[in-house]
């Protein structure tokens, strides 16, 4: 068979030309090029015998096939691997005095070598940059892979999910036009997909010299916080902080449903300390305004805090195995197991006294599976306990009072927690185990400065409005206000569970006495008389807030012995599994 192709074709491309007919046809094929006399390439084609008929070839799959990538292949390979190197080199050198990975080696670490499924918009403003590009006339060191951030899809510890990761190296991990549409795009795919959405934040926000075309625009960076809006108890969204995240780039992390901060290198502020200073007057640093501590003790902001970026992935791993992928799902269930600690042991761990501290993981150690206690926010409102669990292999939310932390009272910061806990349990099916014991809300002129009606109220409403199944245990103190907040008898348990320590009543016997007899105490000039009286009017009070009084009165469901509040925990989260409560019908509440 002879070819004859256009004047001016390189040898290159005649081989290749008769290295492709040379599969299809069972004769010697020649490549002239133009007018020449003598063949430019010459290929022999298959021996009849040797293969499969060229005409099945494409079904049954050609064993002579041996074409490999062309140039063309190799050129854009060659831009992958300039792309994937991220920023300038000299940013990249800073990275280990920072105590940071490179964002592509912080996305193996998370997700393995295989774990990640593809990318989106690695070629996002290429063409501003590279010399590859038409439109680059010189090279030159300012190097925007990826408009500074990756987006895509990843598999991680078993879960198919979203992510995106700032480039650090590219202009401080900072968002412009094109990293801002790859940013949005996943978000609205994540709302298609029904897939979790991880956010690896390294950035000091928007380019304020490139503004126009991203800031303002209805698809523009703004778009970011009404998508969170759109997701949020939709899909569960994580954000890990490796950074400095200023301005508009703090807001992702406190839209998202869990935040984790890494100490010594992670920071969030509305303004960074030089605009603070400019605006305000004040000289602060980047981690006195905005550090993990900050957020993790003072604000609130931060659920955990990681020691470096290794223990940033262990966290997160233990965080999304009591999740589901989105609100269609339940959470996960895992084998079950044995309480770390002997249930036999809970009598004795909650003190005779009423008044008396302890600490109460030393009742949860022995009713939950060893080893599933996961707590979020320990250093914000540690009177009260926000901790993700399993019983039996079910996971669980448990909102208990600390009596180890300012007597377990309710202060504005608690109650806040507790309400955010509620309702992100309550958006991915997690069922609920309040642990009572308080003394309620806490008094005074600074709480009441500090919102704490205003917050009590969130925290009320959010049990309220909790569709999840809820068991509530009356362990000691069940006082004022604190019992309709921990799930008491009126706010739709699916039971009440009461240990024989258990008191509910609007206020305690000290407080009750001095109400209502102080006049009649202070008439009473002996002393010891009026100690005596006090005492006998305190039991006498006693007894009508007893556990067994409300037990008679079927106030509470059922007194249990403390041993086996672990099997009855078991069985009622079994039993209640399935059930499905409505709230009724309106558009939303107009409590947050």
């Amino acid at each position: 068979m002879k070819v004859r192709i256009s004047d001016g074709a390189t040898d290159e491309e005649a081989s290749a030309i008769a290295e492709a007919l040379s599969q299809h046809v069972r004769d010697e094929v020649e490549v002239y090029v133009g007018d020449a006399d003598t063949p430019r390439a010459v290929r022999e084609g298959p021996v009849a015998g040797s293969g499969p008929d060229p005409a099945t070839a494409s079904e049954a799959g050609s064993e002579t096939d041996d074409l490999g990538p062309t140039d063309r292949e190799e050129a854009l390979w060659d831009e992958i691997e300039d792309i994937e190197l991220g920023g300038p080199e000299k940013y990249k050198d800073r990275l280990e005095a920072q105590g940071k990975l490179f964002v592509r080696d912080r996305l193996d670490l998370w997700f393995g070598e295989d774990g990640m499924l593809f990318e989106d918009g690695k070629f996002a403003n290429f063409d501003a940059w590279h010399p590859d590009s038409p439109e680059v006339e010189d090279e030159n060191d300012d190097r925007l892979p990826g408009d500074g951030l990756l987006t895509g899809a990843a598999e991680f510890e078993g879960r198919e999910l979203h992510f995106m990761a700032n480039d650090f190296t590219v202009k401080a991990g900072s968002m412009a036009e094109k990293g801002v549409e790859k940013f949005l795009r996943m978000q609205q795919r994540a709302l298609k997909s029904g897939k979790p959405v991880l956010y690896l934040m390294d950035s000091s926000g928007g380019r304020i010299d490139q503004q126009t075309g991203f800031f303002a625009n209805r698809e523009g960076i703004g778009k970011y916080y009404y998508n969170h809006s759109m997701l949020s108890g939709r899909v569960p969204q994580i954000c890990v902080l490796y950074g400095p995240c200023i301005a508009g780039a703090a807001y992702t992390p406190v839209f998202a449903d869990f935040t984790i901060m890494v100490r010594d290198m992670s920071a969030m502020a509305i303004a960074s300390p030089r605009m603070v200073q400019m605006v305000t007057g004040e000289d602060i640093e980047l981690e006195e305004l905005g550090g993990p501590d900050v957020h993790a003790r003072e604000s609130g902001s931060a659920d955990l805090v990681a020691d470096d970026e290794e223990h940033a992935r262990e966290l997160v791993a233990d965080l999304v195995s009591y999740l589901p992928d989105s609100a269609d799902e339940k959470p996960p269930r895992t084998e079950g197991r044995a309480p770390a600690k002997s249930p036999e042991g809970i009598d004795a761990v909650v003190p005779q006294e009423p008044n008396r501290g302890y600490d109460m993981t030393d009742l949860i150690d022995r009713v939950v599976d060893e080893g599933s206690y996961f707590e979020l926010k320990p250093e914000y409102g540690k009177e009260i306990i926000t901790a993700f669990a399993r019983i039996d292999g079910r996971p669980v939310g448990i909102v208990a009072n600390q009596p180890a932390q300012r007597a377990g009272a309710i202060f504005p910061d608690a109650a806040e927690k507790a309400a955010e806990f509620i309702w992100t349990c309550d958006a991915y099916e997690i069922p609920l185990l309040y642990l009572c014991d308080t003394p309620g809300f806490m008094a005074g002129s600074q709480v009441e400065k500090d919102a704490i009606l205003e917050k009590g109220k969130k925290f009320i409403y959010a049990t309220s409005s909790a569709t999840v199944p809820k068991q509530t245990v009356v362990v000691r103190k069940a006082y004022g206000a604190g019992i309709y907040a921990m799930g008491g008898p009126a706010y739709d348990p699916e039971s009440i569970i009461g240990l024989p320590s258990g008191e509910i009543a609007i206020m305690g016997p000290e407080a009750a006495i001095n109400a209502v007899y102080a006049r009649k105490l202070s008439a009473i000039e002996d002393e010891q008389e009026r100690a005596q009286m006090e005492q006998e009017l305190r039991e006498e009070y006693r007894e009508d807030i007893d556990i067994h009084r409300m037990a008679s009165e079927v106030v509470v469901d059922e007194i249990v012995p403390p041993s086996t509040l672990r099997t009855e925990l078991e069985n009622r989260f079994a039993f209640y599994e399935g059930i499905e409560k409505d709230l009724p019908d309106k558009k939303h509440g107009t409590i947050l």
